[in-house]
C-alpha cells in the first residue's frame, strides 16, 4: 500500500511539475551513467530548505512543492544537499535566508562529513561557490545559503588526496560544483553505484569545474521535471536544494 501511494504521489507530482529552470540531462563518463543539472545564477533562483513553518523538516521533494504553492511558487530542479543527524538536522554548518543555525566544523572526524578537507557551498546574490572549509573561514562570504559537508571532490583542481583509484566502495553519490566566476553551479548524481574517485573525475576531467564538494551517498536523490525525474522516496531528508519558479 505503502509502495502504491508513492508511485501515485510521484506520477501526480510529475504531471503537475513546472518546466524546472535548471538544465538537467544525461551522460556517460568513462562508463557510468549520470544526471547532471547546470543552474544558471543570473536566472535562476536557487535556495536551501530544512524545515517549515512548524519547525518539522520538509523531508520530501513534494512537501516542499506543497509548501511552496501556498506562495504561489512551484519548486523545480531539487536534490539532498549535505549530511544530517538522525532527527533531519545538518551535521556541519547551515544558514537559511541569512539565519545561521550550524557553525563551521572545521576539525576532522569520522565518515564521509570528517574526511579533510571539507567544503562549504554558499550562496550570495548572482552567484555560486564552493569554498574548501578553511578557506571559507579565512574569506568569512556573506551567505544568504549555505550548507556544509564532505568530502570537498575537487580542491582547485586538485583530486581529494585520499581518494583510491581501485577503491572498492561504490554507491549512489550527489554533489556540486561551481565555475570560478561564480556564475553556475553544477549538481549531479550518479545512476549508477561509482567510486569518490570515479565522482570527482566527472566534476575535473568532464565538466571542467576547479572545485566541487560532495553531498551524500545512498539515500541520493534527484528532483527533475524536465527528465520525468520525481525524487520519491520511502526515507525523509534532511537539507534540501532547489530552484523555485512562478506557479503556473
Amino acid at each position: 500500500m505503502i509502495r502504491a501511494a508513492l508511485i501515485a504521489f510521484a506520477l501526480f507530482a510529475l504531471k503537475g511539475a513546472p518546466a524546472g529552470a535548471a538544465e538537467c540531462r544525461n551522460l556517460t563518463f568513462e562508463g557510468n551513467s549520470y544526471t547532471v543539472c547546470d543552474v544558471d545564477m543570473a536566472r535562476d533562483d536557487l535556495r536551501l530548505f530544512l524545515n517549515d513553518d512548524n519547525g518539522a523538516p520538509y523531508g520530501f521533494f513534494g512537501s516542499l512543492d506543497e509548501a511552496l504553492k501556498a506562495q504561489g511558487l512551484r519548486l523545480g530542479f531539487a536534490m539532498n544537499a549535505g549530511m544530517y543527524h538522525d532527527d533531519r538536522s545538518p551535521v556541519g554548518h547551515y544558514i537559511e535566508e541569512g539565519v545561521e543555525t550550524r557553525g563551521v566544523i572545521d576539525n576532522a572526524g569520522p565518515g564521509n562529513f570528517g574526511l579533510l578537507p571539507n567544503g562549504v557551498f554558499c550562496l550570495r546574490d548572482g552567484r555560486a561557490d564552493v569554498f574548501e572549509t578553511k578557506r571559507y573561514l579565512r574569506e568569512k562570504p556573506d551567505c544568504r545559503f549555505a550548507t556544509q559537508s564532505g568530502p570537498m571532490l575537487v580542491i582547485d583542481g586538485a583530486l581529494h588526496p585520499r581518494f583510491l583509484p581501485d577503491s572498492t566502495s561504490r554507491y549512489i553519490r550527489n554533489g556540486v560544483g561551481t565555475t570560478a566566476d561564480g556564475k553556475r553551479a553544477v549538481f549531479a548524481i550518479s545512476n549508477t553505484v561509482v567510486t569518490f574517485h570515479e565522482f570527482a573525475r566527472l566534476y575535473r576531467d568532464e565538466l571542467g569545474l576547479q572545485n566541487a564538494l560532495y553531498f551524500d551517498g545512498n539515500i541520493s536523490r534527484l528532483r527533475a521535471p524536465d527528465l520525468r525525474r520525481s525524487g520519491a522516496g520511502f526515507t525523509t531528508l534532511g537539507p534540501i536544494i532547489g530552484v523555485v519558479t512562478p506557479a503556473k
